[in-house]
């Protein structure tokens, strides 16, 4: 119901107020919606004028609202300040697209005064020097080869004479070479490997005979036995039974000698025609000895049928020694008895020199290391005392630190060994390097190894740079001293094919305005994206400015 409707309604009632319509009246009122009733209340008085109580109502409207207003009042002031913000402040990009135009002027660079270098740069690994894996050979060893002690610990240094393992009590050292030891060495053999153990044993100062002579010869053996003196170990062992034949040969060139001088006198008495009781005393003494010899020999443990054959010999010319005491005066027996007797003495003495060779020192291959380039670094170790020495058995490389990396074949041919290079230290110290090797590659196109010495290290520098991996600079070409230099850029060429460089003396700013001075020059080396220059015409200095472009 409106509040028209409302008004309307109170005209239903009588001038007397009766009950019933009063009860109409409340009954509609309840009905109505509570803001409409509100709002006819605030609109006006009871005689419906709608004066009085109007501005009341308006204040209860804004006081039941103050949030909104609030909100829709600040939304007004954004919206306001969004604008004066749009209109008086421009963005970098917008100014600068609207910003005018800088009068056009010379782009100048100062001339600069140094040492120019050219150099190739390259990444070098720093490492010790030529790696190489050690196998220990065990070919020499009758039976099981185990390694008994004398295993140097990591770090160790390996030099000439250094023990790398003792195997089954026997030592194995190190000598200077580069052939491995492939066989045993002894008195009669030849060949590259007895002239390399020479040239070892001299480098050590221990005399091995005529060190261009390949032959094992008696002179080397008397060196291997002042080697081992050196090493502190004794003599490698002789064959089984070498020392008892040398004890048997040396007695058979003594029973042999003494064969010759009785044969002598037997002949010297039967060509006098005359039987000496001395002569014959002696010879049966010497029959009776010889037959005592054959009887030892026969009896000796182990049997020697060598010895015992030559026993047997002997005591058959004594006999005939003997016999021929009697014989015709014409000594014809006799001298043929001393024949025999020397031809038995020449077999003796050569049957010696066999024997005692067998017992002269040697070098079996299984207790020598050769190495190149000593001293060396053991670098790993895989065996222990107690195993069995099989694979490799250490890693060493030398004691050294070098730089190795590669260029392309075109920087490889710029370079020269005995170039100095410098490198940077994890301090950011410099450190310099000297080129040892350059080594091209297989084919054209193939990059150039390259391998340098760093100078010196200290033990803390060793531990830093040891493993790492250095940006090298290697100087191809340089200024003798600091020169004036320029940008290619500057250079111009005059009229007759001069180089001339153009020189700001005025404000760069004025452009065409500028005033500049042309200077002829001669050019050097280029480097680092300058070029050398030297004025021959006109002045340059250090801090002139060129003009490389407008």
């Amino acid at each position: 119901m409106t509040p028209k409707d409302r008004t309307d309604s109170s005209d239903l009632g009588g001038a007397d107020g009766s009950d019933e319509e009063t009860a109409v009246i409340a009954e509609l009122e309840d009905d109505a919606p509570r803001q409409e009733v509100l709002e006819f209340d605030d609109l006006g008085d009871a005689d419906g004028t709608g004066k009085g109580k109007k501005g009341a109502g308006w204040s209860r409207v804004f006081r039941g609202n103050k949030g909104l207003w609030v909100s829709a009042v600040i939304a007004i002031v954004a919206l306001i300040g969004g604008l004066l913000i749009g209109h008086f402040i421009t963005s970098p990009a917008d100014a600068a697209n609207n910003a005018k135009a800088p009068d056009p002027g010379l782009i100048t660079v100062p001339v600069e005064y140094g040492k120019l270098s050219n150099d190739v740069t390259i990444r070098s690994d720093i490492s010790f020097a030529d790696s190489v894996d050690v196998k220990l050979d065990t070919s020499s060893f009758s039976g099981g080869a185990i390694v008994t002690g004398q295993v140097p610990a990591v770090g160790a240094e390996l030099k000439p004479l250094s023990i790398v393992a003792e195997i089954s009590g026997r030592p194995v050292f190190v000598l200077p070479g580069d052939l491995p030891s492939y066989r045993t060495l002894r008195i009669g053999v030849s060949g590259p490997d007895v002239l390399q153990l020479k040239q070892a044993l001299a480098s050590l100062g221990i005399a091995a005979g005529d060190v261009a002579n390949n032959v094992f010869d008696q002179a080397l053996a008397d060196g291997i036995a002042a080697l081992y003196a050196q090493v502190g170990y004794p003599l490698p062992p002789n064959e089984e039974g070498a020392d008892e034949n040398f004890r048997a040969a040396q007695q058979a060139v003594t029973d042999a000698q003494t064969n010759v001088n009785q044969a002598q006198s037997a002949y010297d008495n039967a060509a006098s025609g005359t039987v000496d009781p001395v002569a014959l005393k002696q010879a049966d003494n010497a029959v009776a000895e010889a037959q005592r010899a054959v009887d030892d020999a026969e009896k000796a443990d182990p049997y020697n049928a060598s010895a015992v054959a030559s026993a047997k010999d002997n005591l058959a010319l004594q006999q005939l020694i003997r016999d021929q005491l009697f014989a015709d005066p014409d000594a014809s027996n006799e001298w043929a008895a001393l024949e025999s007797a020397r031809s038995g003495l020449t077999s003796a003495q050569e049957s010696l020199a066999d024997a005692r060779e067998a017992i002269q020192p040697y070098l079996p291959s299984s207790e020598v290391l050769y190495l190149t380039q000593l001293p060396r670094l053991v670098n790993a170790v895989n065996i222990a005392r107690g195993s069995a020495p099989e694979g490799v058995a250490m890693s060493v490389s030398g004691a050294s630190l070098e730089l190795s990396g590669s260029v392309a074949a075109a920087d490889g041919k710029l370079l020269t060994v005995g170039t100095v290079a410098t490198f940077a230290m994890p301090d950011d110290s410099e450190h310099t390097a000297t080129i040892t090797k350059v080594e091209p590659g297989k084919n054209a196109t193939d990059r150039w190894a390259v391998t340098l010495e760093p100078a010196p290290f200290t033990p803390e520098q060793i531990q830093q740079v040891q493993g790492s991996n250095v940006r090298v600079q290697i100087p191809v070409g340089a200024t003798e001293g600091d020169v004036l230099s320029v940008p290619p850029s500057a250079l111009t060429a005059g009229p007759g094919g001069e180089s001339r460089v153009e020189v700001a003396v005025g404000d760069p700013r004025d452009g065409d305005k500028a005033e500049t001075r042309l200077v002829t020059v001669e050019t050097g080396l280029a480097a680092g994206g300058y070029v050398e220059v030297k004025p021959i015409k006109g002045e340059l200095e250090k801090g002139d400015l060129v003009v490389v472009g407008s």
